[in-house]
């Protein structure tokens, strides 16, 4: 076993195969550790969340190596049979690569028990181990833009079925009607760690499919008259549910919304609007009090009676039905947060309105005729005085903006100049960033000097990963849970919420803190 310090509060457990991860796992699931959170297990790691004010580094590396798999390694998880036809696209591809007939691979791999050794990639997809041998296939040289919802398919030593319709570059064996993943469910996620799964060839067994509830809005009071770009409604996230494929996901700048709380007269994670680069306008049906945090934007309120006036950031906004609001451009930073007092009444998804865009959970994007509900006035005194606080200052376009990073987990895959050129050169935030990430463009490219596949790992917020071409992606809230690309370094928490109020054409500078 070794330790890998990611964060403060994250270390990454590095086992000696995926047996000793899934008992690993089974021993903190049945006996777990005071303080220590969500765990992520992946194929060779295990990625676990502590409390620091309990844990220090060397007490933690103590608790763990004592850990007895021998009383676990054997625990057997509950058995799911899955019903498939075998008619996938790349059946007779597979007969092919193994050498063997169509029938040949059907009776194998349902023969096989597998188990689910981790959860990624999307909500509900369980990377399955156990297969026969013969069955590992290489994945598709070109990955099909669109795999269908319910696709059963083979990748390497995995099996897999898609929760729903994804890019995908695994071999497709069949289908599936049984719904892997459904929120409405009370266990979204149909596979969890441990889960042993078999598939069985016929589709006569009845699958009860449970229907999620559509976003609708009720009880409207603000309706979206102008978006240039589509906003979100974000809270403060869905801690706890990685073990299945969810991130925490909830708003990059987590210091903006609860502020922006605060000056409507909110308990601090009550769901608010996230609006990237401005542009936006609403009118109100009724009578409501807002408020904006963080990328400062002008403020125009327009009464019904046709008075106009400049609100500020920060400050209590009384409107009256009739009214409208009008967000203009930022002139610093990407993200504005609107909150209404009583907040934004959608329904919840594993505890959380926050929209995840990677895993498309959560409400619906937020675009010019949505109906915004509002639920009922906090309780909560609002804080004195907010408008007396001072705004962060946050980038510009061609700004440069220094972060603190941790080095690692996965420092030891570069060439010795690699961090030197990481932290030595500015990086360009590209166009192609957005909330799962930003894209970096660097004069020179950071090297490995392993050029072999690193295993899937638990990925965290900040986390700097290294693609093939060597230009870093900063990770952000909407990450993936597992990812292939070794992680170079970690931004500090403390910087997280300015990481994600950085625009397209800024320049960062990385500092290391702490190795």
């Amino acid at each position: 076993m070794r330790v890998l310090f990611v964060n403060r509060s994250t270390v990454l457990v590095e086992l000696a195969d995926l047996d000793e991860v899934l008992a690993f796992h089974a021993s903190l699931v049945s006996t777990p550790l005071n303080d220590v959170g969500e765990i992520v297990p992946a194929a060779q790691t295990l990625l676990l969340r502590f409390d620091p004010a309990r844990w220090t580094r060397q007490m933690l590396v103590e608790a763990l190596s004592q850990r007895d798999l021998a009383a676990t390694s054997r625990t057997r998880g509950a058995l799911v049979e899955i019903p498939m036809r075998y008619d996938g696209e790349d059946l007779v591809e597979v007969a092919r690569l193994c050498g063997l007939s169509i029938e040949e691979v059907i009776r194998r791999h349902g023969a096989s028990e597998f188990t689910v050794a981790f959860c990624g990639f999307s909500p509900g997809f369980g990377y399955l181990v156990g297969g026969d041998p013969v069955l590992q296939v290489p994945r598709r040289s070109t990955p099909r833009t669109t795999v269908p919802k319910g696709s059963v398919a083979l990748g390497g030593m995995y099996c897999g079925v898609y929760p729903q319709a994804s890019p995908g570059g695994w071999q497709l064996i069949g289908t599936t009607s049984m719904s892997m993943w459904d929120p409405a469910r009370e266990s979204p996620a149909i596979l969890a760690p441990g889960t042993r799964v078999k598939f069985v060839d016929r589709e006569s067994t009845r699958i009860v499919e449970t229907t999620t509830k559509e976003n609708t809005f009720a009880r409207p009071s603000l309706e979206v008259t102008t978006a240039a770009l589509p906003a979100l409604v974000q809270d403060l996230g869905r801690p706890g549910h990685a073990a299945i494929g969810v991130t925490v996901s909830g708003a990059l700048d987590r210091e903006a919304l609860q502020t922006a709380n605060a000056a409507a007269g909110n308990p601090p994670d009550l769901a608010a609007l996230e609006i990237a680069f401005g542009n936006f306008s609403l009118k109100c049906s009724d009578e409501v009090v807002i408020a904006c945090a963080g990328a400062p934007t002008p403020i125009t309120i327009t009464r019904a009676s046709g008075e106009i006036f400049q609100a500020a950031m920060h400050e209590s906004i009384c409107l009256r039905s009739g009214d409208s609001v009008k967000l203009g451009y930022p002139t610093q930073g990407v993200r504005t947060y609107l909150s209404v007092r009583g907040g934004i009444d959608v329904p919840q998804t594993l505890g959380s309105s926050s929209r995840d865009v990677l895993a498309a959970l959560g409400p619906p994007p937020v675009v010019k005729g949505s109906i915004l509900p509002i639920g009922r006035a906090a309780q909560a005194p609002m804080r004195s005085p907010v408008t007396a606080q001072a705004a962060q200052a946050l980038p510009k376009a061609g700004d440069e903006v220094m972060l603190d990073i941790f080095v690692g987990p996965r420092a030891d895959w570069f060439t010795e100049d690699a961090l030197q050129r990481l932290c030595g050169q500015a990086w360009r935030v590209t166009p192609q960033s957005n909330r799962v990430g930003l894209r970096l463009h660097g004069e020179k490219t950071l090297t490995r000097q392993r050029t072999d596949e690193l295993p899937s790992e638990g990925m965290t917020s900040g986390a700097i990963q290294v693609p093939h071409d060597g230009q870093p992606v900063l990770l952000l809230a909407d990450h993936p849970v597992t990812g292939g690309y070794p992680v170079i370094a970690v931004v500090a928490e403390h910087h997280l919420d300015l990481a994600g109020q950085i625009p397209p054409s800024a320049t960062i500078r990385f500092r290391v803190i702490e190795r």
